[in-house]
Order: C-alpha cells, then sequence, then structure tokens
C-alpha cells in the first residue's frame, strides 16, 4: 500500500479541478493512501470524497507561515509515512516540499504547466491559436508519472439531481480580474429578461464583497435570490446541483458546477478555452466569445485591456446570453 502526497494550495478554480483527478485514482486504487496538501479554507469542497483520500489543511496565515511554518510543516508530513509525490502546483512552497522528500529519496513528479505555448497563446502578435492541454489533463499526467491509472472515471459528487417543476438558474456574474467580468449593466439587462420568463427561478452567486449589489438585484426583481455570502460550500454545490444551468464568467462557479454535472453558459473576454481552463465536462458550444485578434491577452485575465475598452465582453449582446441559457430550460 502506497502512501501519495498530492500539493495543489490554490487558487479555488484550481483545486476544484484536482477533484476529477483525485476521485478517479483513489477509487481505482483503493488499497493505497492519498492526502491532499491544500489550504484549510479549501478542505469542505471534497464532499463524499473516496475513503483513502485524507486533506492535510496548511495554515498559510497561522501556524505555517513563513520559514518557521514551513519547518513544522514539514516535520508534520514526515510523520505520515509518504512514499512519492504528486506536485500539481509546483511554486516555491511546492519546491521546497519536493527537495525535502527527494532528499528522503522518495520518487516526486510535478506538473508541466506549458508556460511556453502559454506566452505563445497570449502573446501581442504572431499567436498561435491552438488548444492547449487542459489543466485537467495535466493533472492526469502527473500521476502517470508515478505509475497510476489516471483515466477519467467521474461524473458529479452527488448521486442524482432532483425533478423540478421549475427552471432553476443560477448566475455567478463576478470573476477575480477584470477581463473576465462581463459589465454589470449588461448582466443586469440579462436578470431583468430571465426574470419575465415564465416558471423560471434565478440564483445570484458571489461573494460577502458582492452581495450588496447582488441584494439590490434580488430586490428589484421577483424572481430573484441571492445567495451571495450565506452558503458553506457543501450547501452551494447542493443547490448548484440542482439547477437546469449555470451562467458564469471563467471563474470558479464555473468549475463547480462542473463538479454536479450542471451545464454552464460560460462568458469569457480576456482569457480562451484554449488555454486549458475550460470546465471538466463542459460542452465546447457553451463558451460564449467573439473572434478578436487580440485574444486571449492573458491567461488568467489579470493584464489591463491594452486598447481600453475591454471589447472582448463589450461585444457581447445580453440577447445571445440570454439565448444560451434558455436553451437548457
Amino acid at each position: 500500500m502506497a502512501c501519495t502526497l498530492i500539493i495543489r494550495l490554490s487558487a479555488l478554480g484550481d483545486v476544484v479541478m484536482t477533484v476529477p483527478v483525485l476521485y478517479s485514482v483513489a477509487n481505482r486504487y483503493p488499497n493505497d493512501r492519498f492526502i491532499l496538501l491544500t489550504k484549510k479554507p479549501l478542505q469542505p469542497l471534497f464532499v463524499n470524497k473516496p475513503h483513502n483520500l485524507e486533506i492535510f489543511p496548511v495554515h498559510t496565515h497561522g501556524k505555517h507561515r513563513g520559514a518557521r511554518g514551513m519547518i513544522r510543516l514539514l516535520r508534520e508530513l514526515g510523520r505520515e509515512g509518504i512514499d512519492q509525490v504528486a506536485d500539481l502546483h509546483f511554486v516555491l512552497r511546492s519546491i521546497e516540499i519536493d527537495c525535502y522528500f527527494k532528499l528522503k529519496g522518495k520518487k516526486v513528479a510535478v506538473i508541466d504547466k506549458g508556460k511556453k505555448e502559454k506566452r505563445s497563446l497570449t502573446r501581442a502578435n504572431n499567436k498561435k491559436r491552438v488548444p492547449l492541454t487542459p489543466s485537467v489533463v495535466r493533472y492526469r499526467q502527473v500521476f502517470e508519472n508515478l505509475g497510476y491509472d489516471a483515466t477519467p472515471a467521474f461524473t458529479s459528487l452527488f448521486p442524482a439531481k432532483r425533478n423540478n417543476e421549475e427552471t432553476l438558474i443560477g448566475i455567478a456574474p463576478f470573476a477575480k480580474h477584470a477581463g473576465k467580468i462581463y459589465p454589470l449593466d449588461k448582466m443586469e439587462e440579462i436578470v431583468r429578461r430571465l426574470n419575465e420568463k415564465p416558471d423560471v427561478r434565478i440564483f445570484l452567486f458571489g461573494g460577502k464583497d458582492e452581495s450588496a449589489l447582488l441584494q439590490s438585484w434580488a430586490e428589484k426583481y421577483e424572481r430573484v435570490e441571492s445567495k451571495a455570502g450565506y452558503l458553506s460550500f457543501p450547501e452551494e454545490l447542493l443547490l448548484i446541483n440542482d439547477l437546469n444551468v449555470m451562467l458564469s464568467m471563467d471563474s470558479a462557479n464555473m468549475h463547480l458546477a462542473s463538479l454536479v454535472n450542471t451545464p454552464v453558459v460560460s462568458i469569457w473576454g480576456a482569457t480562451h478555452p484554449y488555454a486549458g481552463f475550460y470546465g471538466y465536462g463542459q460542452d465546447a458550444k457553451d463558451a460564449v466569445q467573439v473572434d478578436l485578434p487580440c485574444r486571449p491577452c492573458s491567461v488568467f485575465g489579470n493584464k489591463p485591456c491594452r486598447y481600453g475598452s475591454y471589447d472582448c465582453l463589450n461585444r457581447i449582446s445580453p440577447e445571445e446570453i440570454v439565448q444560451r441559457v434558455m436553451n437548457y430550460e
């Protein structure tokens, strides 16, 4: 029985994308032990996990902070009987952990992030706009380098969906960076149009910082309810499981919906599905985007628009998005 340490500390969307791979591998090798090292706030994501998958929470703002915290973390990990390491992150902190276990004679496999290909995809001129290896496949390759069969065998965190008399629509209008956020006045127009549809209920998703705006929309439109800042990860996943469709940016909500096999109509601006971060199991036809020569200008959407206009988002009409969403009525 082997004990494998898996490292993926952040960010939310990237950690979510580990789930199909982790669950598939852990279920296929029930006699092995798997330990996922990730940030403590992300621990509740792992609903209905395999019995042999353990979550080791990293307290980055507590006992594992700084150099002393790293020493403490390595000591704690050293007591777990780890035989090999699957580094799905490959950042400074994970590299330090890799080195520690290499010095102990353990096998370490690390992710190929494809940085060169991503630079080619996002450069200003002479782009090579071809689909890159999806992140989920990159995760699989790490496990395969350790000798595991990582063929996907994951459908959903939950065994079934409930039947609804109404069409339930989720809308998650925010993302971490401006280059991935559809203009909010146009998004409210989408909410207004969907609110006019018969037998429709709309749930708004977001964080505490966005709750005031989303609550104002909920008060304005009778079929709209804001869940921003109210739900734990398990509660949010249960609600998303009941949706007919989720409307999302290129953000963590797209990936959360993918974990429960809920279709996602996703809006893409500065980023592009070709970068490898499309939702697991999602249909490519549900990615709403305009074909501009400057796209994508960024892998993560964190660079300001070089033209200052964000045409990549502004040229997408609310009518097109409403039509895409209502295809799942």
